[in-house]
């Protein structure tokens, strides 16, 4: 069995659209923590079709 976590990283920016976080940062840290990155994921869209922020998805086996 896992588990799972989730970060949203917010992005700035109309045309540029930059992460407002240090995401491989965040993922260099839960892997330091036993989390694996799972999958990216961009759920939603603005105005023009662009996402405005995305999830990075974590998991690691359920620890008993």
């Amino acid at each position: 069995m896992y588990e799972y976590k989730f970060v949203k990283i917010e992005l700035k920016g109309f045309l540029e659209n930059k992460p407002l976080k240090d995401y491989q940062e965040i993922i260099h840290e839960h892997a330091r923590q036993g989390w694996r990155l799972f999958q990216i994921f961009a759920p939603s869209t603005q105005g023009f079709g662009t996402a405005n922020h995305f999830d990075l998805i974590f998991e690691r086996p359920v620890q008993s």
